[in-house]
C-alpha cells in the first residue's frame, strides 16, 4: 500500500473517531444550559423580628416550603429603617440580593412612590381568594406592587349574655354606631348596669378607636375632616354611648380582664388584647366587626404584604414563595404560629373550633364588609408620631369625659394636627 492511501486512511480514521467522540460528547456536555437553581433566596421583612416568631418561620414556616420546592430560604428579620435603606440602596445600585420583602403597607410607601417594586400583576394564586379590601390595596397606578399577607386589626367582643339586648332587627354582624348605642341602653335600661367598656385608660388604644373607626365612619377621612359638621354629630354620637359605658373605662388599658370578670359585655380592643379572655371561655364570646356609621364601616387594618423589589434575583422562585405563604393552609398555620390573622377568605374556614377560629371569623367578616373603610395608621411623622396619637386621644376626654364644647376642642386640636403635619410633611394616613 502506498504512503498516500495509509495517509488517506488514517485521515478517514481520525475523522469517523472525532464524530464518534462527538456523539458521546453530546450526552455529557449539552449544549443548551438552564440557569442553575439559587443556593438560597433572601426573604427580607420587617415582621415576625421577636425571636419566638423567628424561630417559627426558620423552623416550622420555610422548612415546608423548602422541602417541596428545593429552593432554600434564608429569612432576614429587620427594623423598618434599615429595610427601607437596604432595598433603595440595592436597587439603586443594580445588586439587588432580596427577592422577596416582607412588610406592613406603610413600610412599602416610599418604595412604591419611587416604583421600585416589580410588577406583580397576573400572578398566579389559585385556589384562594383574596379579601377585596386588601387585593385594591395592593394597586399603585394601576400596577400591583405587593401580594397580600397577612393582617391584624382591632374589633368588637360581646358575652353571649349581652345578645339578648340586641336591638329589634339588628345584624350583630353588621351593626352601626346607633345600634351599638341603643345596644348598651337596652342592657342599662333591663340591668341598671353600664356594660359597654373602652380601653381608655393610659396606656389604652382609645386613639385608634377615634382617629381608625369613628373618625372614617363618620367623616369619611382619619385628619382632612378632623373639624367638620360631621364631626360634631360624631362626637354628639358618642357623648350619648358614653352614659352607657362603664365608669371604669379611663383606667382600663385592655379589655381582656373586665370581659372575662363580666364587668363589661360589649367591649373593643386590638384582638391580641382579647386572646386570653377568648382562650379562657371561648363559648362565652362572640367576635363582631366593629360598627358602621354614615359613610361606612371604618376599621384601621394593619396589613402585610408580599413585594418583589425591582432587579430581584430569582423571580420565579420568589413567586413560589409567595405562592407558598398565602395559600389557606399555610395562612391558617401562620394564625396558629404567631397570631397574625388570614387575609383569604377559605382559610377562616380551615382553622379548627376554638378560640382563633372565634376571632378570625370575626376580624375576616370586619375586613370584608362590604361597606368597609380601611384605615392605615399614621406613617412619617417620625419621633413625632406620639403626638398624633395624644391629640385623638384628649379630643375625647376633653369632649366625651370632661363635657367641654365640642366645637371649641376641635379648633384648637385641629390647630395643633394641621401644624403637625405641615412640620413634618408627612400624608395624611388613607383614607386621608
Amino acid at each position: 500500500m502506498s504512503k498516500k492511501n495509509i495517509l488517506a486512511m488514517l485521515i478517514m480514521a481520525t475523522m469517523v473517531l472525532s464524530a464518534f467522540s462527538g456523539c458521546i460528547g453530546e450526552k455529557e456536555t449539552p449544549t443548551t444550559t438552564t440557569a442553575p437553581k439559587p443556593s438560597a433566596i433572601v426573604f427580607n421583612s420587617t415582621q415576625l423580628r421577636p425571636p419566638p416568631e423567628t424561630e417559627w418561620v426558620t423552623t416550622k414556616l420555610l422548612p415546608q416550603f423548602e422541602k417541596e420546592t428545593g429552593i432554600k430560604v434564608t429569612f432576614v428579620p429587620e427594623e423598618y429603617v434599615p429595610f427601607e435603606s437596604r432595598l433603595i440602596g440595592e436597587v439603586e445600585s443594580g445588586n439587588v440580593k432580596v427577592s422577596v420583602a416582607g412588610g406592613l403597607y406603610g413600610d412599602f410607601s416610599l418604595l412604591m412612590e419611587k416604583e421600585y417594586l416589580t410588577d406583580l400583576t397576573g400572578i398566579d394564586l389559585p385556589n384562594r381568594t383574596f379579601i377585596k379590601t386588601f387585593w385594591d390595596l395592593s394597586f399603585y397606578k394601576g400596577k400591583q406592587v405587593f401580594v397580600p399577607w397577612m393582617q391584624a386589626t382591632y374589633i368588637l367582643v360581646a358575652n353571649k349574655k349581652a345578645l339578648e339586648y340586641l336591638p329589634e332587627g339588628a345584624d350583630m354582624n353588621a351593626l352601626t354606631y346607633d345600634q351599638l348605642i341603643e345596644w348598651a341602653k337596652n342592657i342599662y335600661e333591663a340591668t341598671g348596669q353600664k356594660k359597654f367598656g373602652l380601653p381608655a385608660g393610659p396606656k389604652g388604644l382609645l386613639h385608634r378607636f377615634v382617629h381608625g373607626y369613628l373618625y372614617p365612619s363618620y367623616t369619611g377621612k382619619t385628619v382632612a375632616n378632623f373639624n367638620t359638621p360631621e364631626a360634631v354629630t360624631m362626637w354628639e354620637k358618642m357623648k350619648e354611648l358614653w352614659k352607657y359605658t362603664h365608669p371604669s373605662s379611663p383606667m382600663w388599658d385592655a379589655m381582656g380582664e373586665p370581659l372575662l370578670a363580666e364587668d363589661v359585655w360589649i367591649a373593643w380592643d386590638h384582638t391580641a388584647r382579647f386572646k386570653t379572655a377568648i382562650e379562657e371561655k371561648p363559648d362565652d364570646f362572640v367576635v363582631l366587626p366593629s360598627p358602621a356609621g354614615p359613610k361606612g364601616r371604618g376599621f384601621i387594618t394593619v396589613i402585610a404584604g408580599l413585594a418583589v423589589p425591582k432587579g430581584a434575583p430569582h423571580i420565579d422562585e420568589a413567586k413560589k414563595l409567595i405562592e407558598y405563604l398565602t395559600r389557606p393552609e399555610t395562612q391558617v398555620e401562620t394564625t396558629k404560629g404567631v397570631g397574625f390573622f388570614p387575609v383569604v377568605e377559605e382559610a377562616a374556614g380551615e382553622l379548627p373550633e376554638g378560640p382563633l377560629k372565634v376571632i378570625a371569623e370575626g376580624v375576616i367578616a370586619q375586613s370584608g364588609a362590604s361597606d368597609a373603610i380601611p384605615a392605615m395608621l399614621p406613617i412619617g411623622l417620625g419621633e413625632k408620631a406620639g403626638e398624633f396619637s395624644t391629640i385623638y386621644k384628649e379630643t375625647f376626654y376633653s369632649i366625651v369625659i370632661d363635657g367641654e364644647p365640642i366645637e371649641d376642642v376641635l379648633s384648637a386640636r385641629w390647630a395643633e394636627l394641621k401644624a403637625l403635619y405641615e412640620e413634618t410633611g408627612a400624608p395624611y394616613p388613607a383614607p386621608g
